[in-house]
C-alpha cells in the first residue's frame, strides 16, 4: 500500500516498519523517507495512515512511541487495521487528537494480500465528514472499492460482517471440495460448471483451484482470522446474537494454529477435512 502511495508525486511520503529489515527492504524497491529520521527532525505531519496487526499494536504506534504527537492540528488518522469498537472510541477520543481537531478514520480493508500487491482493495470506513476529498484521493492509490458506511466504529462494524460472512463460506467451500475430490470428480470441470451460477464467489473464484492442489500460501492468515472472529463475536454477544457457525469455524482455526499453521491463509481450513 506504501509502495503505490510513494507512485505519487504530489505526497511526501514517511515510513515505518516495526521490523527494521522490512524498511530497508522496501526502501530498496520504492520512493520514501524514513519516518523515525523524521522524527528525530521534529517535522510535522499533515496525516498518518496506519495498517497494524492488532489493537496493542496500534496502541503500540501511537501512543507508546508517541507518533501521534507528530500531528499537525487539522490533520487525520486513516487506520487499515482491523481493530475492537474499543480501540476505534480509544483513538478517537484521546485527549492530543480532541485538543488538535484530528479527524480519525476507522478504514479496514478487504481484498487480501493479492488486493494490496494490485491495489485493487476494498476500504470500508467510517468517521466523520471532514478531510474527506484527502484521504479518498489517499486511499484511490491503492484502493477500487471506497465506501464510507457511517460515523466512527461503522467501517470495523462492517469489516466484522465481512469476516463473519467469509468464515462460513470457506468452510462451505472446503466441505463441496472435499466430497469432489474424495468421490474423484474431475474438478477442474466443477468449477467450470458452478463458478457462473448461484456457488459463484470472490473466494471460489480465487481458492477454489489452489485449495483442490492443497496450497495455502496465499496472504491472510489463520491467526489473523481468529483474531478477527474473536471481535466479531464479542461484539455480536453484545446483542445477543448467537453465531453457531462462525464460532464452530473459529475453533477450527484455532485447531489449525495449534497445529503449527498459523501462518498458512484461511482456505488452509479444508485441511480438517480428511
Amino acid at each position: 500500500m506504501a509502495g503505490h502511495l510513494s507512485q505519487d508525486s504530489s505526497i511526501s511520503l514517511f515510513i515505518f516498519n516495526r521490523t527494521k529489515k522490512i524498511s530497508k527492504k522496501w526502501h530498496k524497491v520504492f520512493n520514501g523517507q524514513d519516518l523515525d529520521f523524521a522524527i528525530k527532525k521534529k517535522i510535522q505531519f499533515d496525516g498518518l495512515i496506519t495498517c497494524l496487526k492488532d489493537d496493542n499494536s496500534l496502541k503500540e504506534v501511537l501512543i507508546k512511541h508517541n507518533y501521534i504527537k507528530h500531528l499537525k492540528k487539522d490533520s487525520f488518522i486513516i487506520d487499515h487495521s482491523t481493530t475492537s469498537l474499543a480501540l476505534v472510541d480509544f483513538i478517537s477520543t484521546h485527549e492530543y487528537v480532541i485538543n488538535n481537531n484530528i479527524t480519525f478514520f476507522d478504514a479496514p480493508v478487504s481484498g487480501g494480500e493479492a488486493g494490496a500487491i494490485n491495489g485493487s482493495l476494498s476500504v470500508m470506513y467510517g468517521g466523520p465528514n471532514k478531510n474527506l476529498k484527502i484521504i479518498t484521493k489517499l486511499m484511490e492509490n491503492y484502493a477500487d472499492s471506497i465506501v464510507k458506511i457511517g460515523p466512527n466504529g461503522h467501517g470495523q462494524l462492517t469489516k466484522m460482517i465481512n469476516q463473519l460472512c467469509i468464515a462460513g463460506l470457506i468452510q462451505g467451500l472446503s466441505e463441496g471440495i472435499s466430497l469432489g475430490k474424495l468421490s474423484k470428480v474431475n474438478m477442474d470441470k466443477v468449477y467450470e460448471a458452478i463458478s457462473n451460477g448461484a456457488a459463484q464467489s470472490w473466494q471460489m473464484d480465487n481458492r477454489f483451484k489452489t485449495m483442490t492442489q492443497s496450497k495455502f500460501n496465499f496472504g491472510f492468515a489463520v491467526d489473523l482470522m481468529i483474531k478477527d472472529l474473536k471481535i466479531s463475536i464479542n461484539q455480536a454477544k453484545k446483542n445477543n446474537l448467537d453465531l453457531d457457525i462462525s464460532q464452530a469455524v473459529l475453533r477450527k482455526y484455532q485447531k489449525l494454529s495449534r497445529e503449527g499453521d498459523g501462518d498458512l491463509d484461511t482456505s488452509s481450513l479444508i485441511k480438517l477435512l480428511k
